[in-house]
């Protein structure tokens, strides 16, 4: 759908909900993601997924 190679995302917020979800999908039409959260035991789960 889209192609989003070669573009950086950068996400606050990403660790739950809306923001894991926006970071999963940009990640998946092929942009390089940057999270940020409050909590870095909740972005290590979201990078497990």
């Amino acid at each position: 759908m889209f192609d989003l190679t070669e573009k950086i995302a950068l996400i606050s917020g990403a660790s739950r909900g809306i923001g894991a979800a926006i970071a999963q999908t940009l990640a998946e039409f092929g942009a390089e993601v940057i999270l940020t959260s409050r909590r870095i035991e909740n972005l290590r789960k979201l990078n497990q997924r």
